[in-house]
């Protein structure tokens, strides 16, 4: 009796296992140089490059009192101990940090301002541009103001005439008015932003809040830079001398006799 013949079974081959060129690792929280250096970069922007930026507020703020005022704030910070190391470790290491590392993040962003117009997208450009504004100005300041001209850690007193020289430039009136508003913001939405990244603010109540406040301290801040910008160029202190006499405080105190006397105490 014939039987039917079953087809054969196909040969079993082992499976292929796809050919895997090794690529990047993706990057996840807490892991890659890339989290570490945007930490960095974010951290680096509040401390201490902000807290230089209050500072240095506060001490052009004294522009307003005059030359002797101003000359004796920059005579004091230059009195500093080891203040030439502290300006390196402190101040121009991270800024230049910061501004390349933010000029890199820039670049490999992608803002989508035409197609998608949100405020999220028009604050994320407007941080990179004032960011550029910024690290233009502070690099042309920092060189005509520290290594061009006279020196100023040796002759302190000579530096309100020597921003006011300066500043005689219509020209350099407006580049400093752009980029005192452009830092002011940077900074400010700066603060915001490291909120955010850092667990601070969690919840969109906390960071809308927030974000007030920021924009409050970023309108206090330009106004303060305008008005020490305006100290220099207003007509209550044109043409300062070079080596401004010493601020003199005079003070009445009673005498033994009875009769007033008069003091005066030298600041220098």
């Amino acid at each position: 009796m014939a039987t039917a013949q079953q087809p054969a079974a196909p040969p079993i081959h082992p499976p292929v296992r796809p050919t895997v060129r090794p690529g990047v690792r993706p990057i996840r929280a807490a892991e890659g140089n890339s989290f570490i250096f945007r930490k960095l970069h974010s951290l680096l922007g509040v401390i201490p490059i902000g807290a230089f930026l209050l500072e240095h507020l506060l001490s052009n703020f004294e522009a307003l009192k005059g030359p002797a005022a101003y000359g004796a704030q920059v005579k004091f910070l230059n009195s500093l101990p080891l203040v030439r190391v502290l300006e390196w470790v402190f101040i121009f290491l991270p800024i230049l940090y910061h501004g390349i590392y933010g000029v890199y993040i820039w670049l490999r962003g992608k803002s989508n301002i035409v197609y998608y117009p949100w405020a999220g997208n028009w604050m994320y450009t407007a941080q990179r541009y004032t960011g550029l504004v910024a690290v233009l100005y502070i690099g042309q300041h920092v060189i005509r103001q520290r290594f061009m001209g006279i020196d100023l850690p040796e002759h302190p007193m000579a530096a309100f005439a020597k921003v006011q020289h300066e500043l005689a430039n219509p020209w350099m009136v407006a580049v400093y008015v752009i980029a005192m508003i452009a830092i002011c913001w940077h900074f400010s939405y700066g603060i915001w932003l490291f909120a955010a990244k850092w667990g601070i603010t969690p919840g969109a109540t906390a960071r809308k809040r927030f974000g007030y406040a920021c924009a409050a301290l970023g309108v206090v801040l330009a106004v303060m830079g305008l008005a020490s910008i305006w100290a220099f160029i207003g007509p209550k202190f044109q043409n300062a001398p070079e080596n401004p006499p010493p601020a003199v405080s005079m003070s009445v105190a009673p005498a033994n006799s009875g009769s007033a006397s008069i003091g005066m105490t030298i600041r220098s």
